[in-house]
């Protein structure tokens, strides 16, 4: 089956009011931004009709989707404003990069895979969005030297992600799921503006249980070895 093939705008109607909105996603900006950036037009053709599932879709090259749920719980988790600047560490369809280019001034997503950058630049330019700049290369430990105000995390990291918390700017915040399969939890850091300790100037909120894809090269803590 095919995107054609089915009741899109039914489809859609019943994502929204059936996966995400039981799961908290009460802003209504968010949910409005669901029906303008258009998810089926971000999927691998040949899954086009698995759009609106309540389901990971594989991308190929061991990356995937995020559930349609879980996209909208981190955007409106993530408080985005217009004059924020975004980084997404791993583009994949380029799909979670249009939601935030549609909230904030400038997104930069970071592609480890040249196939999946070209499609997502492919996706985002047929979208309008022919600004948000996909960049090819690893940004698991950090990219650049600038600082952002939202910092997204597209795979698990199985400890804190310190390099890139280090590019938050003040009030800024970062997106990333946290630990080891089966044991992760979805964690949202801010940049506490009114810390006056380096130590504390990094609060947490764990979010939500999940597991997710590991980030290629992610840091990694001192493994037990017998």
């Amino acid at each position: 089956m095919t995107a054609a093939a089915i009741d899109i705008p039914r489809a859609r109607f019943n994502m929204i009011e059936q996966q995400i909105r039981p799961w908290d996603v009460l802003d209504q900006d968010v949910l409005d931004l669901l029906s303008v950036v258009k998810r089926e037009n971000f999927t691998p053709p040949a899954l086009s009709a698995l759009a609106f599932t309540d389901m990971e879709i594989p991308l190929g090259h061991g990356a995937a989707m995020w559930m349609p749920k879980m996209e909208a719980r981190v955007l409106q988790e993530l408080q985005v404003k217009r004059h924020d600047r975004a980084l997404e560490i791993g583009t994949g369809s380029g799909y979670f990069a249009a939601l935030l280019a549609h909230c904030c001034h400038a997104v930069t997503s970071v592609e480890i895979v040249p196939q999946l950058a070209t499609q997502a630049r492919g996706n985002l330019k047929a979208a309008g969005l022919p600004d948000v700049k996909v960049v090819e290369g690893d940004g698991a430990q950090g990219f650049g030297s600038d600082k952002f105000d939202v910092i997204v995390l597209g795979g698990s990291v199985p400890v804190r992600p310190e390099q890139l918390l280090a590019q938050l700017k003040p009030g800024g915040r970062l997106f990333a799921v946290v630990g080891d399969a089966p044991v992760m939890s979805a964690m949202l850091y801010t940049h506490d503006v009114a810390s006056r300790t380096a130590s504390a100037e990094i609060a947490s909120i764990s979010l939500f249980e999940t597991v997710l894809t590991p980030l290629i090269n992610a840091p990694q803590p001192p493994r037990f070895k017998f």
